[in-house]
């Protein structure tokens, strides 16, 4: 078990990483603009031109995740300072069985998974993110419609 010290350290770095130019671009599509609302939506967009945007995001986030359910993060630390995962997954979460079943990759998003799940209320959570990533993507429409 990491000390309160090495957990941190490893929150900070985590944190860090999301500032890479690349990673942020990634992270910016995947949480304005990627609003799949059918698994055929979520197949056209993520097959598409920013597939490596959305294999860049759910691989960091499972990274990340991968660091809590090995037990070298705190669990508590790391949802507290990495709230964006619950939005990130929220826009995955409906359609993760047919996902697994359709590419045949089982452990897709496991680490997510569990520790978003295992947050209290997180169902509930998820709900709300989702919800409101819905909605902000359709104001962008209607803001832009002449």
């Amino acid at each position: 078990m990491p000390t309160p010290f090495e957990s941190a350290q490893l929150n900070l770095t985590l944190f860090d990483l999301r500032r890479e130019p690349v990673l942020r671009a990634a992270r910016a599509w995947f949480l304005a603009e990627f609003n799949p609302e059918t698994f055929e939506e979520l197949v056209a967009l993520a097959g598409g031109e920013h597939n490596a945007s959305f294999r860049m995001v759910l691989g960091y986030w499972d990274m990340a995740a991968s660091l809590v359910v090995d037990g070298a993060i705190c669990a508590a630390a790391f949802l507290a300072a990495h709230g964006e995962i619950f939005a990130a997954f929220s826009k995955v979460h409906p359609f993760l069985a047919e996902l697994r079943d359709a590419t045949g990759e089982g452990e897709f998003c496991r680490h997510i998974e569990a520790v978003v799940l295992s947050a209290p209320d997180a169902e509930a959570i998820l709900a709300r993110r989702r919800a409101a990533s819905l909605s902000a993507a359709r104001a962008r429409v209607t803001r832009s419609e002449p």
